[in-house]
């Protein structure tokens, strides 16, 4: 069981990368001279390399191991918070993100193809329900923990990553097996992996499955990258009160890992499928409604989102593992590709879509709407949904 732990803890620190330092963008605008979009798009600037190098991580790791892969990304993400840390300027805060998100996409996308490696069937869904749950968990824990460092000081944040990133790298090393060994490497070259990367996403299949995987994540990601202005603006909330939000948001994730594990072997996909989507459906009504009708108050804009995740954690690992489940001899680039999407769409939200919205709780409400109606449109063409 400590193996799993180890597994999520590699999922996990993509997005706390992307959430701990939420809290400090005001104090860290004042200390770096800044404004705090400046300050907001180092955002931008962590995802879109992390988007960009998911789509080798996963390959590198089938041709050099999956551990060795672990080693290198998460020992330059150390270095990497450590610079963001002593950064003098946001240029150089811009430089350090880049090259966390560069590394930091190692771990997660690795943990997906090792639970496939080593576990099989029902085993498989249950394993990858608590990697999912801590992946999702991550966002929602990283603003209270970042809220609470704050109190030292923002550098401390990213004191913080660094330890956690070199726990993690140690644990790996020490307690996880590699799951690739040489006689099952692939040559490393530009070539194999354009060729890899087509077979992919010329799969129709996976790409429904990537899609609504990124679609489902993002409806609730929205608001974790809106948070600052969403608890802080809307909700009139302080820096050290964001556990109004993630505290409802963790246990819906967990309470849905909980009955995913429970799902499996019991209930087909198709059955949990049909429930899960039904219930994020009606919720994301109810907070429309709420946001139209009702005032602002932190319990009825908060618990919607909550409610949500019980659905979207039932959901993940089932689509996860048909994903992968498609491309079993390259299963590390299957992984890529796969967080390749969800961070693209996450990309997006984070530069594009946050900026349009967050500025009345109506707009976070329908663009969780749009995001779960993809979602719906998507997977409903999938032989997963057509499937009895």
């Amino acid at each position: 069981m400590f193996l799993v732990y180890v597994l999520a803890s590699l999922a996990a620190l993509a997005p706390f990368a992307i959430d701990t330092y939420l809290p400090a963008f005001h104090a860290m605008g004042a200390d770096l001279h800044t404004s705090d979009l400046h300050i907001q798009q180092s955002l931008t600037v962590y995802l879109l390399p992390y988007a960009l190098m998911t789509l080798w991580h996963g390959a590198i790791s089938d041709a050099i191991g999956r551990i060795t892969t672990i080693k290198w990304g998460l020992g330059i993400f150390v270095l990497a918070s450590i610079g963001c840390a002593s950064a003098p300027n946001i240029e150089t805060l811009w430089f350090f993100r880049a090259l966390q998100g560069a590394s930091g996409g190692a771990g997660n996308t690795v943990a997906r193809a090792m639970v496939r490696d080593l576990f099989e069937g029902a085993a498989a869904q249950r394993v990858m329900a608590t990697v999912q749950m801590l992946f999702g968990i991550a966002p929602a824990i990283a603003p209270i923990i970042g809220g609470l460092l704050l109190g030292i000081h923002w550098q401390a944040i990213f004191i913080f990553l660094a330890i956690y990133a070199g726990v993690t790298l140690w644990a790996s090393v020490t307690f996880l097996p590699e799951t690739m060994p040489p006689e099952k490497r692939l040559k490393l070259s530009a070539k194999n992996v354009l060729s890899s990367y087509k077979a992919i996403f010329r799969d129709a299949e996976f790409a429904k499955l990537g899609i609504t995987i990124g679609s489902c994540f993002s409806a609730f990601f929205i608001y974790v990258l809106a948070s600052p202005v969403f608890l802080g603006k809307h909700l009139g909330l302080s820096p050290q009160q964001y556990g109004y939000l993630f505290v409802p948001t963790v246990c819906g994730m967990v309470l849905g890992s909980y009955l995913a594990k429970y799902a499996a072997g019991k209930y087909t996909a198709k059955t949990v499928l049909n429930i899960a989507f039904s219930w994020m459906f009606l919720i994301v009504l109810v907070n429309v409604a709420v946001c139209y009708f009702l005032p602002l108050n932190p319990v009825f804009n908060i618990l919607p989102i909550a409610l949500f995740n019980v659905g979207m954690a039932l959901v993940m690992p089932i689509i996860s593992l048909a994903a992968l489940e498609r491309h079993p001899k390259i299963r590390g680039t299957a992984a890529s590709g796969q967080a390749f999407i969800q961070m693209l769409l996450s990309t997006v939200s984070a530069g594009l879509i946050v900026p349009l919205v967050w500025g009345s709780v109506m707009g976070l409400a329908i663009a969780m709407l749009v995001y779960l109606l993809i979602a719906l449109m998507v997977i409903s063409k999938s032989q997963l949904w057509i499937s009895k």
